[in-house]
């Protein structure tokens, strides 16, 4: 478990108040403010509350924690800061709400005035589920759940993406390459910023000085262009620090580019590079990189959970990676970075109260603990074979010792769809299925192909429950196949239909 009291700003909190926690940031331009969700969902904040940043509704500091009512009882799932500060906060429901500095419309409200406290974004959003956010120095972005990226706000090197050097004084989505591309995510440096899409290609546009967009040269971007030089590699995880970025694979290699005065790199020297180079390579599988755009500090955790950290650490210039006593890359910020702010929202599990259950669940797609990966659409599901032989018939058979995917480390499946598949191991964890009646479908037949009667009579669950007049037609010529009750639920709607 994270101990956020290695932040100073969490030191004077009591025991009672500290095991509330569930997830929590610290923020600002020297780590003075910090925010933090309970297990109940309430929001608190303290600190210095420069730009109004702590939403409080007045620009007073507090020492005490206090709570943001107009929030409480949102689940956050995401949450970032820029330089000002300023504050964006996406939710379970996929709304948006900003706060603090707002000198550049960075609060995406049309506006340059001070945010006081918490405001629902919606010019260009509604309708729009927000899964992700980021910030830049001064800039905006967030992630929709269809893989859409918006942007606004401080656009003086072209980070909004737009195509001009116009401030964006509401979100706007950014298009031109990206248009028919499915994000899957998005981070900012300090007025730069990068996307990835759902092949693994990543794609850049903003400030390039330092080469911090990895595109060969040091030109500016004003619109979106793809970094040829990760070509034929698929990305995970991207990050950015001050000036510099970092990339991390789906078979666990480390690239670096951008900046490098403080051999935040890690290649041994303080020279930039404009294009991505390998760093770490003799070390084992890199499973978490980070960094942030207040910083320039880098670290790395291992396959083992081994973490190192390199760049600017607490004043000094570290220029190869340094194998730290640390167990997670979170602490290296906490200790080393300068500012001593996190790098993103920290997520305090108190892994002491996890049942059998609930740690399945965390475990899930988790490639830190996975002993195997199955890639289905070009994407990988990490997964334990211990779990699915317990689980599943189906894979007990598989995996006996003289079968030859016992030995495997990567399965390919090419007869069922990645949503498809995916939930399907997913429910081998947590005894659950979250699909619109539709996909549900396609589970079915693999519930059926693996003689898998419990998911099998959820899907049949699921599609009933979901059968409308809009859609009867289309959930009857699909399910005629698999299940006589689903369709007799169908065709009781057909005469609505035909009239509809």
């Amino acid at each position: 478990m994270v101990d956020v009291t290695k932040w100073p700003i969490f030191s004077l909190m009591g025991p009672q108040e500290l095991a509330s926690i569930r997830k929590a940031c610290v923020f600002g331009s020297s780590a003075n403010e910090a925010i933090y969700i309970t297990n109940d969902d309430e929001v608190f904040v303290f600190g210095l509350n420069c730009s109004n940043c702590l939403g409080t509704g007045d620009s007073l500091s507090t020492i005490v924690p206090k709570k943001l009512d107009f929030l409480s009882g949102r689940k956050v799932v995401s949450l970032t800061y820029g330089s000002g500060p300023h504050i964006l906060l996406a939710t379970e429901d996929g709304e948006l709400f900003a706060w603090g500095h707002n000198g550049y419309s960075q609060l995406g409200n049309g506006t340059t005035n001070q945010g006081v406290a918490p405001v629902l974004v919606s010019a260009n959003l509604l309708n729009k589920k927000v899964t992700e956010v980021a910030c830049g120095s001064h800039h905006s972005m967030a992630l929709t759940d269809t893989g859409e990226v918006y942007a606004w706000g401080y656009n003086n090197c072209g980070q909004v993406g737009s195509g001009s050097t116009a401030n964006q004084p509401t979100p706007r989505r950014v298009s031109s390459c990206l248009q028919n591309k499915v994000a899957v995510s998005i981070v900012c440096g300090q007025t730069s910023s990068l996307a990835v899409v759902d092949n693994g290609e990543v794609y850049g546009w903003g400030y390039n000085g330092n080469g911090q967009l990895g595109l060969g040269n040091n030109g500016n971007q004003l619109t979106p262009c793809r970094l040829v030089g990760l070509q034929g590699l698929c990305v995970q995880q991207i990050v950015s620090g001050y000036a510099h970025s970092m990339a991390l694979t789906d078979e666990g290699l480390l690239y670096a580019w951008g900046a490098n005065t403080y051999g935040q790199l890690g290649t041994g020297n303080k020279s930039n590079q404009l294009s991505p180079v390998q760093i770490l390579t003799e070390k084992e599988r890199i499973v978490e990189i980070a960094s942030c755009h207040s910083t320039h500090t880098s670290a790395a955790k291992t396959q083992s959970g081994q973490v190192y950290m390199w760049g600017q650490c607490r004043g000094q210039s570290i220029v190869l990676p340094h194998l730290t006593h640390f167990a997670c890359t979170d602490d290296v910020f906490a200790c080393f970075a300068s500012p001593s702010v996190m790098w993103r929202l920290l997520s305090v599990e108190h892994d002491d109260f996890l049942t059998v259950a609930q740690s399945l669940k965390k475990e899930f797609d988790n490639p830190e603990t996975a002993d195997l990966k199955f890639c289905v659409d070009g994407k990988y599901i990490y997964v334990h074979k211990a779990v699915l032989k317990i689980r599943c018939e189906h894979f007990r058979s598989m995996f006996q010792s003289h079968w030859n995917e016992d030995m495997k480390e990567v399965i390919e499946i090419d007869q069922f769809s990645y949503p498809v598949y995916r939930s399907f191991l997913e429910f081998l964890y947590t005894d659950s299925v979250e699909l619109p009646p539709e996909d549900a479908i396609g589970l079915l037949d693999l519930a059926t192909s693996y003689c898998e009667n419990p998911l099998k009579r959820l899907c049949q669950h699921i599609i009933k429950r979901g059968i409308i007049v809009e859609n009867a037609f289309s959930l009857l010529s699909a399910a005629v196949r698999y299940d006589a009750e689903v369709c007799t639920a169908s065709m009781m709607l057909q005469p609505a239909a035909c009239f509809a």
